[in-house]
């Protein structure tokens, strides 16, 4: 079994309360939107796995490192990650077409900075976005999701709301 932060939108913050959270899972997926290799080098110093993807407010120095997609299995669960996407019946021409073709089992975005899990039954994939951790955008409350992966199976999934966003 795999337990999974996922996070997005940190905007070159991550506060002690996220940090604190993070501690408590095996995994952290961050879905873009870093805002600084220092905030990335923070998530590495908790010393757990990190899968990440850049987003479109990283600039040269994560995107030498960081792809704008990634495609891995977790245990036997097929993921597929990328900051802009979309969602169910409203995604990016581009990601439909790799969802089409990649068939995850778990498509991952960020972006929007509002919280979404849904079920897609046409495309059969679940779809997770985070909403935002960090302290910059238009959310109203800094948020990130948790769950587990074991085998085949996503499970325990919960949503971790955060406070507001001026409020840290």
């Amino acid at each position: 079994m795999t337990r999974v932060a996922l996070i997005s939108d940190t905007h070159a913050h991550v506060g002690d309360d996220v940090i604190n959270h993070l501690k408590q899972h095996d995994e952290i997926w961050h879905a873009g939107d870093i805002g600084l290799l220092s905030t990335y080098e923070q998530l590495e110093s908790l010393g757990l796995p990190i899968r990440a993807v850049y987003g479109n407010i990283d600039g040269h120095e994560l995107r030498s490192f960081l792809p704008l997609d990634l495609s891995f299995f977790c245990e036997g669960v097929a993921v597929f990650m990328t900051h802009i996407g979309g969602y169910p019946k409203r995604y990016k021409p581009r990601v439909r077409e790799i969802l089409l073709e990649k068939k995850p089992k778990l498509y991952i975005c960020g972006h929007s900075h509002i919280l979404k899990v849904i079920y897609d039954n046409t495309m059969d994939v679940l779809h997770m976005n985070p909403g935002a951790c960090g302290k910059h955008g238009f959310h109203a409350i800094r948020t990130m999701l948790s769950f587990e992966i074991d085998g085949s199976n996503i499970k325990n999934a919960k949503v971790i709301e955060l406070g507001k966003r001026g409020v840290l």
